[in-house]
């Protein structure tokens, strides 16, 4: 991929999602401020301003709590399976969703990423748990694209794991954009090619 192509789609995950997040905080706050109640109730504006701040924090923890119950997990499959239908919307979703998690909660939950080898010489990206078997095998999460909130859990050998020094931010950041948010420069693989020369003069 050419760089300039690199370098947008780089700068569409992370200012489409941003743009994205503060739109919706935005809109939620105008369509609190502007209820006509209010506005008769507190006529003073720095009242209403405070009041209305303190409304959307109540919608937000209440919106959080529901969340948390078995009603809540269901209504956010339904919204996160009708979001990965859509081809282009669903990277803009998932990418919103990563970056307010990653902002409110951290990603203490994901250990250091690894790289697990597969077969050959693939590499695919996954994340310690800290957890092993009684065996001794790591288990490993190892997140789709770009619906990072699936994908698998494996128990791979110690051997086959290979340590990197990125952060967790950068890789979900790759996975999530399908490898079109990766800023750094990757080289191919040198694949050896074995010729043989035959001498004309030993016929």
């Amino acid at each position: 991929m050419p760089s300039w192509k690199r370098d947008v789609a780089s700068g569409l995950v992370v200012l489409v999602p941003l743009m994205i997040t503060l739109w919706v905080v935005y809109w939620l706050y105008t369509k609190i401020a502007d209820l006509p109640l209010l506005q008769q109730a507190i006529p003073n504006p720095g009242l209403r301003v405070v009041l209305t701040l303190v409304i959307f924090a109540l919608m937000v923890v209440a919106t959080g709590y529901l969340m948390r119950t078995a009603l809540g997990s269901l209504v956010e499959s339904v919204i996160d399976d009708v979001m990965n239908t859509l081809p282009g919307l669903r990277v803009v979703y998932n990418a919103s969703k990563m970056a307010v998690e990653t902002a409110l909660t951290g990603t203490d939950e994901l250990q250091s990423p690894v790289k697990v080898t597969m077969w050959g010489d693939i590499r695919l990206t996954g994340f310690k748990t800290g957890k092993k078997t009684d065996d001794g095998r790591e288990i490993v999460f190892m997140p789709t694209a770009p619906n990072i909130t699936t994908g698998f859990v494996m128990e791979v050998k110690p051997e086959d794991l290979t340590e990197t020094d990125e952060k967790v931010e950068d890789a979900l950041t790759r996975v999530l954009s399908a490898g079109f948010g990766d800023t750094k420069e990757k080289k191919a693989f040198d694949i050896p090619v074995e010729t043989t020369v035959k001498d004309s003069t030993d016929d």
